[in-house]
């Protein structure tokens, strides 16, 4: 008799532990629209282009994602967005070498690599 007191509570607890696992595996991961703070989606393309409207596009893309992601303020994407706005001018002006430089220098003050 004393064996089946030991057993019967041992073999129940093993019993319900078996109930206490997960079913299903993981959550699936959520869309990319609603990727987590701070990532960059994957539907992210770096514009193309050559020249300096190319410097202006990709840098402007940089940015714009910074900003959504949480990587840099308004005040500092719209000071950005302001140089990169006169180097566009400094483009279409006809003036590629200037405009690239203009790129150059507003990515060095802000800390972006080259």
């Amino acid at each position: 008799m004393r064996v089946s007191t030991v057993l019967i509570p041992a073999f129940a607890a093993l019993l319900l532990s078996a109930c206490q696992t997960p079913s299903g595996g993981p959550p699936p991961a959520p869309p990319p629209s609603q990727a987590a703070p701070g990532v960059t989606p994957n539907t992210f393309r770096m514009p193309s282009g050559t020249g300096c409207s190319g410097e202006v596009e990709r840098f402007q893309a940089v940015i714009d994602n910074d900003f959504a992601t949480g990587h840099t303020t308004k005040g500092v994407h719209d000071r950005v967005s302001s140089e990169i706005a006169r180097a566009r001018t400094t483009c279409s002006g006809g003036n590629d070498a200037g405009a690239i430089g203009q790129i150059r220098a507003t990515k060095a003050k802000f800390g972006y690599p080259g």
